[in-house]
């Protein structure tokens, strides 16, 4: 990762600090991102790799607005003059409780896919050119298996990840030889806030810390994976395995 500059998106919590924390340890300069919502812990992200020596920008923005992800786009390339790996992490549940499909309004169901489809495909858009242009990039989605098997109550969440998916797929065979490559992650179930909130009553006692799925994503932004595109891997098995 040394010198490699990496956007995370969704990055003040869960995975996407993990992740933060982890490729700053490896030597990347990174662009952090959460909503506005998020900003005061985002800003202690960015504080905790300031404190490292991390080489970091945080910038506060919506995936799921056009004009948030051109902006977060133009400032990391004006920061850092390129993006070499963009892990698409930002999520969205919906309305916890978590509704059936009948019972989920319809302005919910667009903001799900928005944010967890539309922004990934928004922010690789903004930034595939510049890796195109250098012949190398990775680009990570972060998926989930509840975009594999239906899971009633999961509608919407479980919809934009399949869509998801197919946008890894699909992305990575338009993007055959240039040298960026795309892939997605299932990181499992991980003991965060939004597994929390979206299974209040369950055992967490076998749910991962985020920072022991983060191997997989190193792997994946690393030369050690250029040969791999739009494969589905899974973040917990690798860590087994490895």
């Amino acid at each position: 990762m040394n010198g490699k500059v990496c956007l995370i998106s969704g990055a003040s919590r869960g995975l996407g600090r993990a992740l933060a924390m982890e490729f700053g340890k490896q030597g990347a300069r990174l662009v952090i991102n959460s909503r506005a919502s998020s900003e005061k812990q985002l800003k202690e992200v960015e504080r905790q790799l300031q404190a490292g020596k991390v080489e970091v920008l945080s910038v506060v923005g919506d995936v799921s607005k056009r004009a948030d992800v051109e902006r977060l786009a133009a400032e990391a390339l004006a920061r850092f003059g390129r993006v070499d790996i963009l892990i698409n992490n930002a999520s969205a549940l919906g309305p916890t409780p978590m509704p059936y499909l009948i019972d989920t309004p319809i302005d919910d169901f667009e903001q799900v896919l928005r944010t967890n489809t539309t922004g990934p495909f928004m922010l690789t858009r903004s930034l595939v050119g510049q890796m195109i242009a250098r012949g190398s990039g990775s680009i990570i989605n972060v998926s989930s298996d509840a975009g594999i098997t239906g899971y009633a109550t999961w509608g919407a969440y479980g919809v934009s990840k399949a869509a998801l998916d197919q946008l890894t797929r699909t992305w990575a065979a338009e993007l055959e030889d240039t040298g960026v490559r795309v892939n997605s992650v299932d990181p499992g179930d991980m003991d965060t806030q939004m597994k929390r909130a979206s299974d209040p009553e369950g055992n967490g006692s076998g749910w991962a810390p985020p920072d022991k799925v983060t191997p997989v994503f190193v792997y994946l932004a690393s030369d050690a994976s250029a040969h791999i595109s739009g494969q589905r891997l899974l973040a917990q098995e690798f860590m087994e395995r490895s």
